[in-house]
């Protein structure tokens, strides 16, 4: 998987890079602007044909330090460049200020910056003012360049180096002000920031960053490991090597008095391979569809008892639509107690609202829970994930000892030990109709079903999720929850 690093762990690495005679700052600063010129004119290809106008805004670090190469390299192709700096040349670091004097053109105030965007005339901005070091407020001077930038005037086109300027790299907190960006450009290693940000005022899909570019500037030498990362395609899913349905995994799905809920869980449990799914319902009767799927009663507390007897039992998924309660509590107890792998989603989780100690005390290492904010909100309300969703992501991670999987646009998955996966819903894997109803109960069962498989719980959770965005990315617009697991298939035969 793809290392996703802190502003600190990015730091370290460029000052290994440098103190192993690899490369010096400038060295690494010129080709920094190299690469994002060059993603600029991927990204746009129209403003490669021709001189063009450029503002470029420089800040007072070594990311200003970027924006002078980036304004030098424009002006050797043609461009009128225009740059503006936020604090004058002797407060810059060496590095930075090396590059200013490269620049050797005019640098002009913020003040006069807001004038150059104001009329509309510029083709395009770069935003190098601050990068990922940044934990402080922009502060009231840039107000007024951070509203243009957020409503940009004509057609101009907004480049961002390393993060938009206003966006804490680690959190993705806004800190007052933010100037979001059309194109970013990162170096070496994406940043928590990149994914954890709120969404921009352009839309309510398009993150602040907009399009998310990583290039590589040669940073190689001791490169941490990671404790956060993108996840990735769950190739090996693909492949059963099972000879009957038993030895694939058995796993059973509990259901309430209305279990349409439920039956999406089971039938993605189904379709992800699992050899035996079971749904458990008050009333064994009733007609369940999909035909493969098995039915028994599970109405009370010792209906699951009965069911939990069965070894070739692995895996249980307890709460879609089970109506919460005290018998979802008494349910979830006795499978915490039966050595099964659990999935814990919806009324499973908020039936302990107020009892969520005791759910942390009995639950298994091979648990996955499967919050949406609201939920986590309630189960874990000293965890601000408003505030620090990785934050409050890991934090409730090992409080409860076992997986948590928040759902969202990004969604997080922590194990207990701290380690954390971002499953993105946006960038190049936007997917808006995943918001639909039975989409989460769908998540639940494909988890429980790897788990009958016998993947452990994180790994089980790391997979689903990325199934999941790709099942609804592949059916499109139009997507109801039934729709998600039937396109499973087609994923298995091209991965095969």
């Amino acid at each position: 998987m793809t290392a996703v690093l802190t502003a600190q762990e990015m730091k370290s690495l460029e000052q290994a890079a440098m103190e192993g005679g690899g490369w010096s700052g400038l060295e690494l600063m010129e080709r920094a602007g190299l690469e994002v010129v060059g993603a600029i004119f991927k990204a746009r290809p129209d403003l490669g044909a021709g001189a063009r106008r450029a503002v470029v805004l420089c800040g007072p670090g070594n990311n200003g330090g970027d924006g002078y190469v980036i304004a030098r390299m424009l002006a050797d192709r043609g461009w009128r460049v225009a740059v503006f700096s936020s604090a004058p040349g002797a407060v810059l670091p060496p590095d930075a200020r090396t590059n200013r004097e490269r620049w050797g053109g005019n640098v002009g105030s913020l003040d006069q910056a807001f004038a150059a965007l104001a009329d509309g005339t510029a083709d395009l901005v770069i935003d190098a003012l601050f990068g990922i070091g940044l934990t402080r407020t922009l502060g009231e001077e840039f107000r007024d360049i951070a509203r243009l930038m957020a409503e940009p005037a004509g057609e101009m086109f907004r480049a961002a180096v390393d993060i938009p300027s206003g966006l804490q790299a680690d959190s993705g907190q806004v800190l007052d002000y933010v100037m979001p960006a059309d194109l970013t450009v990162t170096f070496h290693s994406a940043n928590p920031g990149h994914y954890l940000c709120a969404n921009s005022s352009i839309d309510e899909v398009t993150p602040i960053c907009g399009e998310l570019v990583v290039v590589d500037i040669g940073l190689r030498a001791g490169t941490p490991i990671a404790n956060l990362v993108l996840n990735t395609p769950p190739r090996h899913v693909a492949r059963k090597d099972a000879t009957h349905k038993y030895q694939a995994g058995a796993c059973l799905v509990i259901g309430g008095e209305k279990p349409g809920a439920a039956r999406l869980a089971a039938e993605a449990a189904l379709r992800i391979g699992a050899g035996v799914v079971t749904l458990g319902v008050p009333d064994a009767a009733q007609p369940i569809t999909p035909l493969a799927l098995m039915s028994r009663q599970v109405a009370t507390v010792a209906d699951l008892d009965d069911a939990l007897v069965d070894t070739r039992l692995r895996s249980l998924c307890i709460g879609p639509g089970h109506g919460g309660g005290d018998l979802t509590r008494d349910m979830v107890r006795a499978a915490c107690t039966s050595g099964k792998a659990l999935v814990l989603d919806a009324d499973g989780l908020t039936c302990f609202e107020n009892h969520a100690s005791d759910l942390f005390d009995m639950l298994p290492g091979q648990a996955v829970l499967t919050p949406h904010a609201g939920e986590f909100a309630r189960l874990f309300p000293d965890f601000d994930a408003g505030a620090d969703r990785l934050g409050a992501v890991r934090a409730a991670a090992r409080r409860a000892g076992c997986t948590v999987l928040l759902k969202g646009k990004v969604t997080l998955i922590a194990s207990a030990t701290g380690h954390v996966v971002i499953n993105d819903a946006r960038y190049e894997r936007h997917v808006p109709w995943l918001a639909t109803a039975g989409a989460g109960d769908v998540l639940a069962g494909m988890i429980a079903g790897l788990m009958a498989r016998g993947y452990l719980g994180a790994g089980a959770a790391h997979a689903a999720a990325w199934l999941h965005v790709d099942c609804a990315r592949r059916f499109g617009p139009g997507l109801i929850a039934d729709d998600l697991a039937g396109e499973l298939p087609g994923i298995f035969r091209e991965w095969a």
